[in-house]
């Protein structure tokens, strides 16, 4: 059985983290195989001093591969599904971040559901992606054209608004004046979405979201659409360009860019133990039902 591990950031908790992942899998003669830049920073940093097998890139991952673990945060798992696509190797994130709503795993918790990992006592829960395509097409799209959280078009160098017509199916929708537009997956709702007055979608919701970025037209709200649509975007402004971010990943593109979003043909699975649900953790992270009044 073989194990990836990948991290995108060296924090404080990092070095506890990896050691006790490191020291849990040789302790059940479990193979490890770092991703190597990740590698090369705990060495530089004598957190791992031994050589292990490595992977660089997509095409060095396979099927024999039990799982992806992801050390970081949220925005670590979106990089690690660059890495997986539709090779169908679960993901499982351990938290060194901040909020994680994907990345659920707490230090406290590590060994025994590394344990459950190893005895099929997990859920799997598959995660819608959107792809993007471009007219004129661009280089940076045609390799990493997907993304798990959102897809977002957004003013570049000027204060101004943009405008950006909207169709979905081929069918006008309407016009947003606004500093972008935030296309979301359902894992997404509780992200970049939700800080702009999206709503909370569960994971396997047949959905995606709108969401205006600071309108000027005030009756502009957030919409939910089945995922079978195809939107397409077209933007228009006082400047030559706009940005197109797909999750963490920006781009710059001139204003005459069509820009059509669409549900990926794949999906990315990410592992779910009972003890931290989706529900489990939207609860305490986003506070609900605790009433903490001035």
């Amino acid at each position: 059985m073989k194990i990836a591990l990948f991290g995108q950031y060296y924090q404080n908790s990092t070095a506890e983290i990896v050691q006790k992942v490191v020291t849990f899998f040789e302790t059940n003669a479990i193979t490890i195989v770092f991703e190597a830049s990740f590698l090369a920073s705990l060495k530089e940093k004598n957190i791992i001093t031994k050589n292990y097998d490595t992977y660089s890139n997509f095409n060095n991952l396979d099927s024999d591969f039990k799982a992806l673990i992801s050390i970081g945060g949220d925005g670590t798992i979106l990089k690690a599904a660059t890495f997986v696509r539709n090779k169908n190797i679960p993901i499982i994130g351990i938290n060194a971040g901040r909020l994680g709503f994907l990345a659920t795993i707490q230090f406290d918790n590590i060994e025994p559901l590394l344990q459950k990992l190893l005895n099929n006592d997990y859920a799997i829960s598959k995660r819608t992606l959107l792809s993007v395509k471009t007219t004129p097409e661009y280089e940076n799209f045609k390799e990493f054209d997907f993304a798990l959280n959102e897809v977002t078009v957004a003013r570049k160098d000027t204060t101004s608004m943009i405008t950006i017509v909207t169709y979905l199916n081929g069918e006008y929708l309407t016009s947003y004046w606004a500093d972008g537009l935030i296309v979301s997956t359902p894992t997404g709702s509780t992200g970049y979405s939700l800080s702009c007055g999206g709503p909370v979608l569960t994971p396997n919701v047949e959905s995606l979201v709108i969401t205006p970025m600071a309108p000027h037209n005030l009756n502009a709200r957030p919409l939910v659409i089945t995922d079978d649509m195809e939107i397409e975007l077209r933007i228009s402004g006082r400047e030559e360009q706009f940005l197109i971010s797909l999750d963490s990943r920006i781009s710059a593109v001139s204003k005459d860019t069509i820009v059509k979003i669409k549900k990926s043909p794949f999906t990315i699975s990410i592992i779910e133990f009972k003890e931290e649900s989706f529900l489990n953790t939207i609860r305490k992270k986003l506070l609900w039902g605790a009433d903490k009044r001035n």
